[in-house]
């Protein structure tokens, strides 16, 4: 029965929306591979959340900025479960620097991070996707990142530039069974290492018309939909879950 699920690899999934979104493929069914930087607690701690859903799941320390560690979590998922069916790109830094402050290794890594890491993600799984005739990939921005924000113009770059990556892949990758989305989530209540991400956060509860934060779980429901023959029409769009905050991009 393990062999027969389809498996599903979240980058950025120890903790978060990441994790909400493998949680709730888990409870869906899926097969589940983990993702995190460097806590390797974090990470087994996951995976056992999700075996606890009956299914089979690896954890795989991997920085998304290093092309080797990208590669080698793609090839441990394969290895382990022989493919992958549903690709998340949900990892990413979010430094704050001016311009005029901010050096090009930060440019750099903020764009190798959010941006270069899903081409090769996509260069190493969609193959085999393309082989089956289906295949999801979901592809995360951010409100603010695409709204564009002060102190943040690296990370805009980058999530824009996965935007139309998106906007491309889907009439490239469609005719292969393969849908391509974007999910673009509003202020959603995960925990956060940086106060000032904490205070952004907290203001911007206060201005969402539905009343609340979004919940790691809301977008994993949406994830949900999005991967199944059910969402099969859907392709190419990116999807606002920010409960009216913001309306347009």
């Amino acid at each position: 029965m393990s062999e027969d699920r389809k498996v599903a690899l979240v980058t950025g999934s120890s903790r978060n929306i990441g994790y909400g979104v493998a949680l709730r493929l888990a409870q869906d069914g899926y097969n589940i591979v983990i993702n995190g930087t460097s806590k390797q607690d974090a990470c087994d701690a996951a995976v056992a959340d999700m075996k606890a859903c009956g299914v089979d799941a690896i954890g795989v320390l991997a920085d998304m900025g290093k092309r080797e560690d990208v590669e080698r979590l793609a090839n441990e998922a394969i290895d382990h479960f022989g493919k992958v069916d549903v690709l998340i790109n949900n990892a990413a830094i979010r430094p704050h620097s001016p311009i005029f402050e901010m050096d090009e290794a930060e440019w750099d890594n903020v764009m190798t991070t959010n941006l270069q890491s899903v081409f090769w993600l996509i260069r190493a799984c969609c193959p085999g996707m393309v082989e089956r005739g289906w295949g999801r990939v979901v592809n995360f921005a951010g409100m603010q990142a695409m709204r564009g924000y002060e102190n943040g113009s690296h990370i805009s770059a980058s999530k824009h530039a996965l935007w139309g990556m998106t906007k491309a892949l889907c009439k490239e990758l469609g005719p292969k069974g393969i849908t391509v989305n974007l999910i673009s989530p509003g202020p959603t209540s995960t925990i956060q290492d940086d106060r000032n991400i904490q205070d952004r956060i907290a203001r911007w509860g206060e201005e969402i018309p539905i009343g609340r934060l979004g919940a790691p779980e809301d977008i994993g429901a949406i994830v949900s939909m999005l991967v199944t023959d059910q969402g099969a029409v859907v392709n190419g769009q990116m999807i606002q879950a920010n409960g009216g905050l913001q309306t347009q991009v």
